[in-house]
Protein backbone atom coordinates (compact mmCIF):
# COMPACT_ATOMS: atom_id res chain seq x y z
CA UNK A 1 0.00 0.00 0.00
CA UNK A 2 2.45 2.35 0.88
CA UNK A 3 5.00 1.18 -2.36
CA UNK A 4 1.60 2.76 -4.35
CA UNK A 5 1.76 6.36 -2.69
CA UNK A 6 5.71 6.46 -2.74
CA UNK A 7 5.98 5.20 -6.06
CA UNK A 8 5.12 8.34 -7.73
CA UNK A 9 7.76 10.23 -5.19
CA UNK A 10 10.17 7.70 -6.47
CA UNK A 11 10.01 8.54 -10.13
CA UNK A 12 10.20 12.60 -9.42
CA UNK A 13 13.48 11.75 -6.68
CA UNK A 14 15.16 9.74 -9.86
CA UNK A 15 13.87 13.26 -11.86
CA UNK A 16 15.35 15.21 -9.48
CA UNK A 17 18.95 13.83 -9.60
CA UNK A 18 18.83 13.59 -13.57
CA UNK A 19 18.10 17.18 -13.53
CA UNK A 20 20.54 18.14 -10.57
CA UNK A 21 23.62 16.13 -13.18
CA UNK A 22 22.50 18.01 -16.54
CA UNK A 23 22.81 21.17 -14.56
CA UNK A 24 26.04 20.23 -13.70
CA UNK A 25 26.73 19.14 -17.34
CA UNK A 26 25.77 22.35 -18.29
CA UNK A 27 27.38 24.71 -15.88
CA UNK A 28 30.54 22.23 -17.22
CA UNK A 29 29.72 23.50 -20.80
CA UNK A 30 29.79 27.50 -19.99
CA UNK A 31 32.71 27.18 -17.95
CA UNK A 32 34.94 25.84 -20.55
CA UNK A 33 33.40 27.99 -23.09
CA UNK A 34 36.76 29.51 -24.40
CA UNK A 35 38.27 26.43 -23.90
CA UNK A 36 40.23 25.35 -27.26
CA UNK A 37 38.74 22.21 -28.66
CA UNK A 38 36.20 21.31 -25.61
CA UNK A 39 33.26 19.46 -26.95
CA UNK A 40 30.21 20.39 -25.38
CA UNK A 41 27.93 18.05 -23.97
CA UNK A 42 24.83 17.13 -22.67
CA UNK A 43 22.01 14.87 -21.10
CA UNK A 44 19.33 13.26 -23.20
CA UNK A 45 17.05 13.37 -20.29
CA UNK A 46 14.29 10.61 -22.32
CA UNK A 47 16.79 8.29 -21.98
CA UNK A 48 18.15 9.00 -18.46
CA UNK A 49 14.84 8.75 -17.23
CA UNK A 50 14.21 5.43 -19.29
CA UNK A 51 17.61 4.08 -18.30
CA UNK A 52 16.57 5.21 -14.74
CA UNK A 53 13.67 3.85 -14.09
CA UNK A 54 14.19 0.18 -16.32
CA UNK A 55 14.25 -2.96 -14.16
CA UNK A 56 17.89 -3.73 -16.03
CA UNK A 57 19.17 -0.23 -15.44
CA UNK A 58 22.38 -1.70 -13.23
CA UNK A 59 23.31 -4.60 -16.08
CA UNK A 60 23.55 -1.68 -19.06
CA UNK A 61 27.05 -1.40 -21.01
CA UNK A 62 28.31 1.98 -21.11
CA UNK A 63 28.83 3.28 -24.46
CA UNK A 64 30.94 6.07 -24.16
CA UNK A 65 34.74 6.43 -22.57
CA UNK A 66 35.01 4.74 -19.14
CA UNK A 67 36.31 7.91 -17.40
CA UNK A 68 33.85 10.92 -19.27
CA UNK A 69 36.74 12.31 -21.12
CA UNK A 70 36.44 12.85 -24.35
CA UNK A 71 40.62 12.56 -25.37
CA UNK A 72 43.13 10.51 -23.97
CA UNK A 73 44.87 13.34 -22.63
CA UNK A 74 41.92 14.80 -20.66
CA UNK A 75 42.17 14.63 -16.66
CA UNK A 76 39.50 12.38 -15.75
CA UNK A 77 36.89 13.47 -13.21
CA UNK A 78 36.34 10.42 -10.74
CA UNK A 79 34.22 12.93 -8.93
CA UNK A 80 31.62 13.58 -11.41
CA UNK A 81 30.93 9.61 -12.08
CA UNK A 82 26.98 10.22 -13.10
CA UNK A 83 24.09 7.18 -11.46
CA UNK A 84 22.77 6.47 -14.84
CA UNK A 85 25.35 5.60 -16.43
CA UNK A 86 27.22 7.27 -19.62
CA UNK A 87 24.67 6.35 -22.28
CA UNK A 88 22.54 9.64 -22.13
CA UNK A 89 25.43 11.76 -21.96
CA UNK A 90 25.94 12.86 -25.25
CA UNK A 91 28.36 15.69 -27.30
CA UNK A 92 26.39 18.60 -28.20
CA UNK A 93 26.48 19.33 -32.27
CA UNK A 94 28.02 22.16 -33.46
CA UNK A 95 25.82 25.33 -34.56
CA UNK A 96 28.19 27.83 -34.92
CA UNK A 97 31.89 26.46 -35.68
CA UNK A 98 34.91 28.27 -34.57
CA UNK A 99 38.50 28.38 -34.99
CA UNK A 100 39.63 26.64 -31.56
CA UNK A 101 37.77 23.60 -32.08
CA UNK A 102 35.30 24.76 -29.40
CA UNK A 103 31.87 23.46 -29.55
CA UNK A 104 30.02 25.45 -26.83
CA UNK A 105 27.15 28.05 -28.28
CA UNK A 106 26.92 30.56 -25.55
CA UNK A 107 23.29 31.38 -26.50
CA UNK A 108 22.00 27.56 -26.26
CA UNK A 109 23.40 26.81 -23.17
CA UNK A 110 22.19 29.56 -21.03
CA UNK A 111 18.71 28.94 -22.49
CA UNK A 112 19.25 25.27 -21.50
CA UNK A 113 20.48 26.06 -18.02
CA UNK A 114 17.53 28.46 -17.17
CA UNK A 115 15.20 25.55 -18.48
CA UNK A 116 16.47 22.70 -17.02
CA UNK A 117 16.52 25.43 -13.68
CA UNK A 118 12.66 25.74 -13.10
CA UNK A 119 11.98 22.27 -14.70
CA UNK A 120 14.17 21.15 -11.73
CA UNK A 121 11.96 23.79 -9.45
CA UNK A 122 9.16 22.58 -10.28
CA UNK A 123 9.97 19.01 -9.72
CA UNK A 124 10.96 20.15 -6.37
CA UNK A 125 7.67 21.54 -6.13
CA UNK A 126 6.13 18.35 -7.08
CA UNK A 127 7.88 16.73 -4.81
CA UNK A 128 6.91 18.68 -1.93
CA UNK A 129 3.21 18.87 -2.59
CA UNK A 130 3.48 14.70 -2.88
CA UNK A 131 5.09 14.65 0.41
CA UNK A 132 2.15 17.19 1.77
CA UNK A 133 -0.54 15.06 0.42
CA UNK A 134 1.06 11.74 1.83
CA UNK A 135 0.89 13.67 5.10
CA UNK A 136 -2.02 14.74 5.10
CA UNK A 137 -3.76 11.03 4.26
CA UNK A 138 -1.53 9.80 7.05
CA UNK A 139 -2.50 12.70 9.27
CA UNK A 140 -7.01 12.29 8.50
CA UNK A 141 -7.08 15.42 7.56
Amino acid sequence: MFANLTSSLDFQAKALVLRAERQRVIASNIANADTPGYTGRDISFKDAMTEATAEGARTVTPSGPSDGTSDSRHIPLHASTTSFGTRALRYTTQTQPAMDGNSVDMDRERANFVDNSVRYEATLRFINGQAKTILSAIQGQ
